[in-house]
């Protein structure tokens, strides 16, 4: 019996040799066995979106208090799912002899939209200077526009309402003077 000595030193790769001949095209295979019969599913398209809207209009509100309800418009919302587009359209006009602010705000069933935050729109006057008193009797065309969310399918109590900003004292507000007014509230998929 001959005893082993020890590992040699590795030796190099050698040199890459050459490709060989194409091989001969194999056989074809066979088809499988059928399979079973699927199930019939139908496709589920969803329920096509009718358009739901309603507007409300008033020839010369001439509303002048400053706090408290103007217009409402009730509406018949189809879905839970979706959102209401809603837009007040009229004469706002603000007026004071100091510093003043007003806020004109929508409501859904007397509540302020929470999805995903109030709609409003603000005036603010600061204090006016001596010359003019302070008295500008500015009447201009305004709107209130907004998305509302989270709001069930049913009747919907849509208002437009003024009051005050906060940390700011109220003015002599006007809603609608001598002008079309009107509210708009339009149902859309989210």
């Amino acid at each position: 019996m001959c005893l082993q000595g020890p590992a040699g030193v590795p030796g190099r790769d050698g040199n890459p040799g050459a490709n060989g001949i194409p091989g001969t095209p194999g056989i074809p295979g066979r088809d499988g066995f059928k399979g079973e019969k699927g199930e019939c599913l139908r496709e589920s398209f969803e329920e096509s979106w009718t358009p739901n809207y309603k507007q409300c209009s008033w020839n010369s509100l001439n509303y002048g208090i400053d706090l408290g309800k103007i217009a409402e418009c009730t509406f018949t919302k189809m879905r839970s799912n979706s959102a209401l587009r809603v837009l007040f359209s009229g004469s706002l006009r603000l007026k004071c002899r100091n510093a003043c602010c007003q806020r004109w705000y929508f409501t859904f069933n007397g509540a302020e939209c929470s999805g995903p935050l109030p709609i409003e729109a603000i005036i603010y006057l600061d204090q006016g200077s001596p010359e003019l008193n302070s008295t500008i009797n500015i009447h201009r065309t305004s709107s209130v526009e907004g998305l509302c969310e989270g709001i069930g399918a049913g009747l919907v109590d849509v208002a437009i309402w003024v009051g005050t900003c906060s940390d700011y004292p109220k003015g002599d507000a006007s809603t609608g003077w001598n002008s079309v007014s009107r509210i708009i509230i339009e149902e859309l998929p989210k």
